[in-house]
């Protein structure tokens, strides 16, 4: 055997060894890929510098918290950075916790799906009932269902930068690609009973009716997200019509239609939170934030489906986000979701 061959082979040895550890160690650790708390690291005191601080008066609150809660990426069940589990059983758990005195949320979402931004905003509603506060930031984006989920604030800060707004819905995307099965002579048919039943299937094209049938039910969605915002921010319902035709606004555009409260930086909303509405300067902040850990099975078989998904794409001819768009488990589902996303 050549030296350079046995070289070779030996290299690739210690790599298929080191990948299989890799791995190994991954999926053991896999349980615990959605947990975070918060640690020394994440906790910290704000407006201790404040003139009403008193060292004194603060020992009687010394063990009490607000939560800052970190809620990012497109809202969904689960995805590499939201998991709607974990943050429905963090809100639920800061509920029960009588050392939480506040929730400082922090939003940076183009939003996402009706069911899962509905369901986290009466979560929300639900532990105001405690009495306790909850104040929301809009970091980058806090669009659509990320400004349908601020809504529950008691008030709502924004980023000088922060892109906002963007009440509307889609739902169902549809692609008729029986054209091009034709052309390149493909045939696809779905056995099914019930002349709706393969409604928005791209081997069909859209009825009338069909057509009708999801534009209702987009038109309740959306009924209910300008009610959601009517009632929460103090704004007339025809009012809000006129201003929620899906539009991204600018933080200081939103603030002249009263969709925020103030323009500000984070730090400032918590000094705000701990001395003006709690009455607690110097009190402590914990960070509640999701971090999922991404394993090695999750990188092969992302890459193995990006694969897959272009060489389907090319040999039928289309773009691969058609594809991808296609294979999406959410794609009939109903959406506040910003344009892009």
């Amino acid at each position: 055997m050549k030296k350079t061959t046995k070289s070779g082979l030996i290299v690739l040895i210690i790599f298929l060894i080191a990948v299989g550890a890799y791995t190994f160690y991954t999926i053991k650790g896999m349980g615990n890929s959605s947990s975070t708390t918060a640690s020394s690291s994440d906790t910290y005191r704000v407006a201790e510098d404040s003139d009403s601080y008193n060292a004194a008066e603060a020992k009687a609150y010394r063990r009490e918290f607000i939560a800052a809660l970190y809620i990012e990426g497109t809202i969904s069940e689960a995805n590499q950075t939201y998991n709607q589990k974990w943050l429905m059983n963090t809100i639920n758990s800061l509920k029960k916790n009588d050392k939480n005195v506040a929730l400082a949320i922090f939003i940076n979402s183009p939003g996402g799906a009706v069911y899962q931004a509905d369901e986290v905003y009466l979560a929300l509603q639900d532990y105001k009932t405690t009495g306790r506060p909850i104040y929301v930031y809009q970091g980058p984006m806090a669009a659509s269902g990320g400004y349908y989920i601020s809504c529950a604030g008691n008030k709502i800060y924004a980023n000088r930068n922060t892109l906002t707004g963007c009440i509307g819905v889609i739902m169902g995307s549809s692609f008729d690609l029986t054209g091009l099965f034709e052309r390149l002579g493909i045939k696809s048919e779905t056995i099914h009973s019930g002349k709706n039943k393969n409604m928005l299937n791209y081997n069909e094209p859209i009825t009338d009716e069909q057509r009708e049938i999801m534009q209702k039910m987009c038109d309740e969605c959306y009924d209910q997200f300008v009610s959601i915002v009517a009632k929460n921010r103090g704004i007339q319902y025809n009012t809000c019509c006129k201003l929620s035709d899906g539009r991204l606004y600018s933080a200081k555009q939103a603030l002249e239609k009263r969709l925020v409260d103030a323009i500000d930086s984070w730090d400032n909303m918590l000094r705000d939170l701990a001395e003006n509405e709690l009455k607690k300067p110097g009190i402590k902040v914990e960070t509640f934030k999701y971090q999922k850990k991404q394993g090695m099975y999750d990188l092969l078989t992302g890459k193995a489906l990006e694969l897959e998904t272009a060489k389907a794409a090319a040999q039928m001819g289309v773009p691969a986000d058609v594809i991808k768009s296609m294979n999406r488990e959410d794609r009939f589902v109903p959406m506040y979701l910003a344009p892009g996303y």
